[in-house]
């Protein structure tokens, strides 16, 4: 090395070290302030990105996978994310959007119909529907999130199940949930239902109740039973990460509920079923509905792909529409839901009768051949199995 390169590299070398003192002395006698600048700046950024709803995504994220704008303004959704009623809104806003985009998969190339609605009394919903497809004959997922006064017969409906200090008139309420029923055209792929919700009213004392219900249940027309075992499995697991007792207690609200007792026969071969959910905490009981919610296209979808290309014959056909047609009876003469909606001033009702099929027959004293496949089908919806 040359005397003149040497040189100029001492010099650099001093100039460096000099500046690197300069450097750390300056963060020694400003530490806290620059540390201070750091933190901060750092926890605005991973706040900004990183903001926790419902999936634990954050709202740019959450807005991609819905199939509109949300009911309530993304304002309000953004500064009060931790409130139970937005935090609702917008985990039905994303199972709304998976299940749309999932059969809209299945079915190839048609689109679910946008139908947005407002109610007068109060909020509004979203109403999808794929009608008269290739493999879908009418699926409609659909999301409510309304509020208002409840009136006289809902009020009755709640005292009927318990529920206490619901005295007065006009008791204002609050409602969110989605609701879906998915009829299919090939009669080897069930009819499947489902329906989350989180309900608040107020007592005429100002005291606030709220409670979570919902369930998930499969109506197929021929049974297989390795899908039905699936199906249930499905469900079990979900059930399973927040209680052990949950999916046998409520496999059994189910078979009682989805009841058909002028007929003598359940509706399908069950799921699970409750209402008044209001254990061990509004955290737990949400995260629960949530698991329930997300285990719908895993217990479904499979099934779908499975049969939706099965051959069928005019006879197939036909005993597909007479079991419609007992769907039809439940839903207008015991639905629980059916029934509070047609209660509820200012209800649409395009969207409460959107779970009746498309077509349905009803045939007189109708009965299948003994030992029919059909045959087979109706000794388990009178005498409901254990399927896990």
């Amino acid at each position: 090395m040359s005397r003149s390169m040497k040189t100029c590299f001492q010099t650099f070398y001093t100039l460096s070290v000099v500046r690197s003192k300069m450097v750390l002395q300056t963060f020694k006698n400003n530490r806290y302030k620059v540390l201070g600048v750091l933190i901060s700046g750092g926890l605005y950024s991973y706040v900004a990105d990183r903001k926790v709803y419902a999936t634990g995504q954050n709202l740019k994220d959450l807005r991609a996978g819905w199939m509109t704008d949300s009911i309530t303004d993304i304002k309000t959704l953004d500064e009060k994310s931790d409130d139970m009623r937005y935090r609702m809104e917008m985990m039905i806003l994303r199972i709304q959007g998976d299940v749309c985009r999932a059969l809209e998969h299945l079915e190839g190339e048609q689109k679910f119909l946008i139908d947005r609605w407002e109610r007068k009394e109060g909020g509004g919903g979203i109403s999808c529907v794929l009608q008269d497809g290739k493999v879908f004959e009418k699926a409609g997922v659909n999301i409510s999130v309304v509020h208002g006064k409840l009136p006289p017969g809902a009020i009755q409906q709640m005292k009927s199940r318990g529920k206490k200090n619901l005295d007065g008139k006009d008791l204002p309420f609050f409602a969110a949930g989605v609701s879906s029923v998915i009829h299919p055209r090939n009669p080897h792929v069930p009819t499947l239902h489902f329906n989350y919700r989180y309900f608040e009213v107020e007592s005429s004392d100002g005291s606030k109740q709220w409670w979570f219900g919902g369930g998930t249940d499969l109506t197929p027309y021929y049974l297989v039973e390795e899908d039905v075992k699936h199906f249930h499995s499905t469900l079990k697991s979900a059930c399973d990460k927040h209680g052990k007792d949950l999916y046998t207690k409520y496999k059994k609200w189910c078979d009682d509920y989805f009841y058909i007792k002028h007929r003598g026969e359940s509706r399908g071969v069950g799921g699970i079923f409750f209402d008044d959910v209001e254990d061990p905490s509004q955290e737990e009981a949400f995260r629960f509905v949530r698991s329930c919610a997300e285990s719908v296209l895993p217990s479904y979808a499979p099934i779908v792909r499975k049969h939706k290309s099965d051959t069928y014959g005019n006879a197939e056909r036909e005993w597909q529409l007479l079991r419609r047609g007992r769907y039809v009876e439940f839903n207008l003469i015991y639905d629980r839901g059916t029934k509070f909606g047609l209660y509820t001033p200012g209800a649409r009702y395009e969207s409460i009768l959107m779970s009746l099929p498309l077509t349905a027959r009803w045939e007189y004293c109708h009965k299948p051949s003994k030992g029919s496949k059909e045959d087979q089908l109706m000794e388990v919806l009178k005498s409901p199995r254990d399927w896990v």
